[in-house]
């Protein structure tokens, strides 16, 4: 199928859908055999819900899982999906089931590696792609994802990558990963990437640690997989009252656009662009 049906279909509205997954903080998974969840989760406050076909569905609930995912995107619902791996005997009834679907805002894509596996799921529902990157091979290409037709977003997988490589999901080689991830999404246009999730559901320093890691490398979103992860992680992609006041006190010594002298620092074109990203974030428009 053409990318002409990308371009025409009526499924969602696609700039919307387009700025929305841009501009996310949170993305939400909720098990998709769990349409008891599905309200809860739409009015929980996260940015993006992410209803999953993939690893929090067992098998023998695939079918189920992909006919309540399918019936409340059709009733009002709006939300990602993630699909099942291309390499899966379930890809294609995923991608055949949302088809067409009104409430369908994006298509996370796992264990992405090529630019023809996104793009090819680009075409068939007119859907933006959040490329879900969790392997050696993924991490490798993934300048060529960033630059693939439909991706309008990279997310990192590093649970999966942490198994692909045989190390501890908390090792410096994850730092390669994301860096990696966020030089190719800033290089290609897309909007910082989405970090894997945190799994401690009740230890809020463990959300709050691995907020302020993922953030200093440049992430700017996070998988989440309970509600009461969305306001740390919110208020952790937000510039701080001290960072805003800084940016305000720059970019007023630097109103006539030279460089200038500000508390002992000179402020000249890269500090000015500094400051002025951290305005833009302040009032919600992501960089």
């Amino acid at each position: 199928m053409s990318h002409v049906f990308a371009e025409q279909n009526p499924a969602a509205p696609e700039g919307s859908a387009r700025e929305l997954v841009r501009s996310a903080r949170s993305f939400l998974f909720v098990p998709g055999d769990r349409p008891d969840r599905f309200d809860k989760a739409a009015v929980c406050g996260a940015d993006m819900v992410v209803l999953d076909l993939e690893d929090a569905v067992a098998t023998e609930r695939k079918t189920l899982a992909r006919e309540a995912v399918g019936a409340w995107l059709t009733g009002g619902g709006r939300a990602a999906v993630r699909i099942n791996a291309v390499d899966t005997e379930w890809f294609s009834a995923d991608v055949a089931a949302l088809l067409g679907l009104p409430g369908l805002l994006a298509v996370v894509v796992p264990k992405a590696e090529s630019p023809g596996q996104v793009t090819s799921v680009w075409e068939q529902t007119g859907a933006p792609i959040v490329a879900l990157v969790e392997s050696a091979a993924g991490v490798l290409a993934a300048a060529d994802l960033a630059r693939s037709a439909g991706v309008i977003r990279l997310a990192f997988g590093h649970l999966d990558y942490a198994v692909d490589l045989d190390i501890e999901p908390t090792s410096p080689a994850m730092a390669h990963a994301r860096s990696t991830l966020v030089v190719a999404s800033r290089a290609h246009g897309l909007p910082g990437p989405v970090d894997g999730v945190t799994t401690a559901l009740e230890d809020g320093d463990d959300l709050r640690t691995d907020l302020a890691y993922g953030r200093a490398l440049g992430m700017t979103a996070k998988l989440l997989i309970h509600p009461k992860q969305v306001d740390h992680t919110h208020a952790a992609f937000a510039p701080t009252r001290e960072q805003i006041e800084w940016a305000e006190r720059v970019a007023h010594a630097s109103g006539a656009g030279s460089a200038t002298r500000l508390d002992g620092h000179m402020i000249d074109a890269p500090v000015l662009a500094r400051a002025r990203s951290i305005l833009e974030r302040a009032g919600g428009t992501p960089r």
